[in-house]
């Protein structure tokens, strides 16, 4: 997930208590027989997946067939679906049983891949989970629900629920933008105490929980995702790799921005932080995902079909940002082959 407005969040991120009391006397001690369990699930650059869909909203398979295609000669080898990217809140379980089907015939052993099982109910949760495991998912994607704020000890119940009924490794996925927002204190319990949660996805932009999950020693996936915190969570060495909703309409910028920022390149990595950080500006303009869809439609990936009415003003900037990516659109990918340096 790209858009990185903090101001958008649902909770306001707390000075770390890392775990309640109860539950560890020292707090940056995890027992054995957890740590023990916990597996890393990807590493490196995944893309976050749009969904295609046509003007009347029906999955557009041919389209989602050609967008992993072309990631997948792109040079990406891990895809997560039905993100914030992939508009999870529209996605049904029949859709997905299709999506993922369509998905696994294409990628035909190429890549592996996680899926979101974003829902408003544990019930729906625990549906999608079974068919992410039927359709060979590395992992499952869980993101608190979505609409009602809820407290962090709703959060930490359903967490557990979900994942006592699942039969594959869970990530949880803080998206506070869209959900209530997870608390590291939450997060830290939840990786540390429960057997089938194996990390986290962190969209929210802050890099709390990681630099806390990093200083425990909790053996975990720890994914970035959010675009804009990527290079700092590199730098500090606090993250295994990131799921990229840009990556899905610009995997060579962000494999570039992965590989500098990876290597300690300092000039490399301040010269497409700069670029990237232009991209982002450009695409939070608009609601997720939709300015990907612009740049990814110009690519000739996949067809910008909305799942809203468009309004005047919505036109306007969609128009705006479709000029400006094709003016610069050659100059910021050769950016991103080391080619040129700056964009506008």
């Amino acid at each position: 997930m790209y858009n990185a407005r903090l101001k958008e969040a649902k909770h306001v991120v707390r000075p770390s208590t890392i775990l309640p009391g109860n539950v560890y006397d020292d707090p940056l001690t995890i027992p054995k027989e957890h740590s023990a369990r916990m597996q890393r699930i990807l590493s490196g650059v995944s893309a976050a997946v749009l969904t295609p869909r046509s003007e009347n909203g029906e999955l557009n398979l041919p389209e989602l067939r050609r967008e992993l295609k072309f990631l997948i000669h792109s040079g990406i080898t891990s895809f997560a679906f039905n993100g914030a990217t992939g508009e999870f809140c529209l996605t049904t379980p029949a859709e997905m049983n299709v999506l993922l089907s369509a998905a696994t015939e294409t990628i035909a052993g190429r890549a592996e891949f996680v899926v979101g099982i974003g829902a408003a109910g544990y019930q729906t949760a625990i549906q999608l989970a079974a068919i992410a495991k039927e359709a060979g998912a590395r992992s499952v994607l869980l993101p608190m629900p979505h609409f009602f704020p809820y407290s962090q000890d709703d959060l930490n119940a359903f967490s557990r629920t979900v994942a006592a009924s699942v039969d594959l490794p869970v990530l949880l996925y803080d998206l506070p933008q869209f959900t209530s927002g997870l608390e590291p204190a939450t997060t830290l319990e939840l990786i540390g105490t429960c057997e089938n949660i194996v990390g986290v996805k962190d969209s929210s932009g802050s890099l709390e929980t990681l630099r806390l999950l990093t200083a425990s020693g909790i053996a975990c996936s720890r994914l970035v995702g959010n675009d804009a915190v990527i290079v700092d969570a590199l730098q500090e060495g606090i993250c295994d790799g990131m799921i990229s909703g840009v990556a899905c309409a610009l995997p060579e910028l962000i494999q570039a921005v992965f590989q500098a920022a990876s290597g300690q390149d300092g000039r490399r990595t301040v010269e497409l932080k700069t670029i990237l950080d232009t991209v982002l500006d450009r695409l939070n303009a608009l609601p997720v995902p939709w300015g990907l869809k612009v740049v990814s439609s110009l690519r000739k990936i996949t067809q910008s079909a909305f799942c809203q009415p468009l309004s005047a003003d919505r036109r306007t900037q969609l128009k705006e940002l479709g000029q400006w990516f094709t003016e610069n659109s050659e100059t910021l990918l050769a950016s991103a082959d080391g080619s040129q340096s700056s964009i506008e």
